[in-house]
């Protein structure tokens, strides 16, 4: 492989054609962490060099690739609402489309002194992208995977947002607070017999921040069920779910005596979260 930009680039999006639904893009991302630039960069200079070591390091990514590797893992990192987060095989990629459970509960009628539960933070995504946009939210959130709470705390602390607790808990097992304004969950939500958990990047991500009993629904009718208890008058749920579940959840949260519950559509217009406001 010639060791300009441009040649690089080709060379490493013709091996990865055959594995990846975007193997430009993957080479540039691979490409960019190594020589450090942006992506502009690529585009204004590809007929710039990179140096040996480099050139190595990019062909030991692109050979980590091929074996099917996530690109955040190869990279460490992964954009989640325009911020950047470390990544690590402990706990969940973020995903573009759980952005719109950040943008809902953004547009609810919060105040600024409202108190916000993520519950299964992992990178700490949710917690952290709520409390960069609403900094006087008393923001809280908890995992039951060691590592999966040190992760979070790093990001917390490389994105400067300490004011954010970070806690090890099995759901609400640590909680001592029981007047929430908003609880919000990305929850394991897979069938454990669904087919796609033996294929792209989900078989390199824990099966246990992935997969439910009761044909995936078991953990978010658990928190549906709980949530009661540590929600104040007025304070809403929201969860993220699969695009098939979304009238299950909504006819739960009405069985378990919520209001005004509703589904909000991702960017590519799938049921993605659904709401429940608790009055009692």
């Amino acid at each position: 492989m010639q060791l300009i930009i441009v040649k690089a680039l080709e060379w490493a999006s013709s091996q990865l054609m055959d594995i990846s639904d975007t193997p430009q893009l993957d080479a540039e991302i691979m490409l960019l962490h190594v020589i450090n630039k942006s992506r502009a960069y690529l585009y204004t200079w590809p007929d710039n060099s990179i140096s040996s070591e480099q050139g190595s390091e990019f062909k030991r990514m692109v050979a980590k690739r091929l074996e099917g590797n996530p690109i955040a893992h190869i990279v460490g990192e992964r954009e989640f609402w325009s911020l950047p987060f470390r990544v690590n095989p402990t706990t969940l990629i973020p995903r573009p489309d759980t952005e719109i459970l950040v943008e809902t509960a953004l547009n609810l009628p919060l105040s600024d002194s409202a108190r916000v539960l993520d519950l299964g933070t992992g990178t700490g995504a949710i917690a952290l992208a709520l409390a960069h946009e609403r900094p006087s939210w008393r923001m809280i959130g908890v995992d039951k995977v060691t590592d999966a709470v040190e992760l979070a705390k790093l990001n917390r602390q490389l994105l400067k947002l300490e004011h954010v607790e970070i806690l090890q808990s099995d759901w609400f097992d640590a909680i001592s607070c029981y007047d929430f304004n908003l609880i919000v969950s990305n929850p394991p939500y897979i069938d454990e017999q669904d087919h796609h958990l033996h294929e792209g990047d989900v078989r390199f991500e824990p099966q246990s921040a992935l997969t439910a009993s009761e044909s995936g629904f078991a953990d978010l009718y658990h928190i549906a069920a709980a949530a009661r208890d540590y929600l104040a008058p007025g304070g809403y749920l929201l969860l993220e779910h699969g695009y098939q579940q979304a009238i299950s959840v909504r006819n739960k949260l009405i069985e378990l005596g919520y209001e005004n519950v509703s589904t909000v559509r991702d960017f590519g217009s799938n049921d993605r979260c659904t709401l429940g406001r608790w009055s009692r």
